[in-house]
């Protein structure tokens, strides 16, 4: 399953800062502007209705709770105010009254047909209300246009009886346009605040990510070059904050690290010299040893048959001990970098059939070798290499075991196959390993363990290699890939 890639960590700061930032913004911001609209709206609201209380008190006492239209008129005309109309009505009798003089420029009040308007903006909730001798408010929509509509009951007071209702209901209606624009004022200084905190805060959370991100960034980078091999590799440490003692964490890591590294290096070259100067220091009477085995070997056949069989046994095993000292010089070469190849082109089929033919195998190996293949290799490191292959497929696979050759411009393939059970999954990883034996039976068997390691740093020492797989079909498939022009010790092709 691919997972889902992630914001990196400079995004999550940014985007936590900016979040934190809108919302705290918006939370002030929203707060501020509700609290404002409301206090405007009330300030108006509270406003309107005591000029309007104070404008209908002249009145009293009512000359008369029955008037006609134009004592309805007057009452209505008593109620308005520069920028508002107001209704009167009693009964079926209504008296609007348009506001003394037209609207300013910009158009904050009623407008021409404003009378009529106001008679259809009274809500029956808000007549019911004032009916019930209740002044009552509600603020409506008429057109687009914000408006409050006030209402309030006439009432007549008579010595030693509370107020009764006249039946003379006055409604007052009064533009909220200019409170709307104001309204809408801090709405737009709302956002523009909000704006500015969002640009404050990614310019916050860029300095803050920039301080907390370049030392992560420089630690990354110092353990990408630990990784590399870069073992002296220190951070330097600022300050006495967290990042800090990551800091000083990380030196005291890499420092450890390189000290352990370089005892372990120096114990391996210790090891690989120790090696190195043991097989040197046995050659010589390995030699020796090798050539009294040889008159043993020969002498064998007159000897009583125990000494002859203790005979070909010291013979044989000095032969196993010369060729395993051999490999291990051959293996330190190897690790001393001191291996080089002896470039020369060559027929490739044909350096296959001498080594078949060198070691007589040529009737028990089927070879499927193309002619005209060419390439420039070192013919003794190659005939090592399959000398190894086919040598691993007689003794441990099954026949028939067989060769096949193929080649592109710029590569060559060995295939060396048997036909056995193959190798064991848990095994196919440790096959090159030096020393490495699939089985516990053959500790004792004639080889030593090197010869597959020393076969694939000879195909590494062409910039080349070896694998293995097991066949469907059964069998064990060594393939070695060599490139048709190696290069020399130098680096450049030969």
């Amino acid at each position: 399953m691919t997972p889902r890639p992630s914001l990196g960590l400079r995004a999550r700061l940014l985007f936590a800062f900016a979040l934190l930032c809108v919302v705290t913004a918006a939370a002030v911001a929203g707060g501020s502007y509700v609290q404002a609209r409301n206090d405007i709206l009330r300030r108006t609201q509270d406003a309107a209705v005591q000029a309007m209380t104070s404008r209908l008190q002249a009145l009293y006492p009512l000359p008369t709770t029955d008037p006609d239209r134009e004592e309805l008129a007057e009452i209505a005309a008593a109620a308005a105010d520069r920028f508002s109309l107001s209704v009167a009505v009693h009964g079926e009798l209504r008296a609007p009254v348009p506001p003394p003089q037209p609207p300013p420029p910009g158009g904050e009040g009623p407008g021409l047909e404003a009378p009529m308007q106001a008679l259809l903006m009274v809500s029956p909730e808000l007549g019911q209300a004032v009916a019930g001798g209740s002044t009552a408010w509600q603020r409506v929509v008429w057109q687009d246009r914000p408006w409050l509509i006030v209402g309030m009951p006439l009432l007549v007071t008579e010595p030693g009886l509370p107020p009764q209702p006249s039946g003379i209901k006055v409604y007052v209606a009064r533009s909220l346009l200019a409170e709307k624009r104001s309204i809408d004022e801090l709405a737009r200084r709302a956002w523009l605040t909000g704006g500015a905190a969002l640009a404050f805060a990614v310019v916050l959370a860029s300095l803050a990510t920039r301080g907390v991100l370049g030392p992560v960034r420089e630690l990354g980078r110092a353990a990408r070059l630990l990784g590399e091999g870069e073992l002296r590799t220190r951070i330097e440490v600022r300050g006495s904050d967290e990042l800090a003692d990551v800091a000083r964490t990380f030196n005291d890591t890499a420092a450890e690290l390189e000290r352990h590294v370089e005892q372990l290096r120096a114990m391996e070259a210790d090891a690989r010299r120790f090696v190195a100067d043991v097989s040197h220091e046995l050659r010589t009477p390995l030699a020796a040893l090798a050539a009294v085995a040889d008159v043993l070997d020969e002498e064998a056949a007159r000897l009583p048959d125990p000494a002859a069989r203790a005979a070909r046994l010291v013979s044989q095993e000095t032969h196993n001990l010369t060729a395993l000292v051999n490999d291990l010089i051959e293996v330190s070469r190897f690790d001393a970098g001191v291996a080089a190849l002896a470039l020369n082109d060559i027929d490739v089929a044909e350096l296959v059939r001498a080594t078949l033919r060198a070691r007589g195998w040529p009737e028990r190996v089927d070879a499927e070798l193309p002619s005209g293949v060419t390439a420039r290799l070192d013919p003794r490191r190659v005939d090592v290499i399959l000398a190894n292959l086919v040598g691993n497929a007689l003794r441990h696979g099954e026949p028939p075991v067989s060769v096949r050759l193929s080649a592109d411009p710029e590569w060559i393939e060995l295939e060396v196959r048997d036909h056995g059970p193959g190798l064991d999954e848990t095994v196919l990883p440790h096959v090159f390993d030096r020393f490495y034996k699939a089985g516990a039976a053959r500790t004792r068997s004639e080889g030593n363990g090197l010869g597959l390691a020393i076969a694939r740093e000879n195909a590494r020492l062409h910039q080349g290699d070896i694998t293995v797989t097991n066949a469907e079909d059964g069998g064990a498939v060594f393939t070695l890939r060599l490139p048709r022009r190696a290069s020399d010790p130098e680096g450049g092709p030969a």
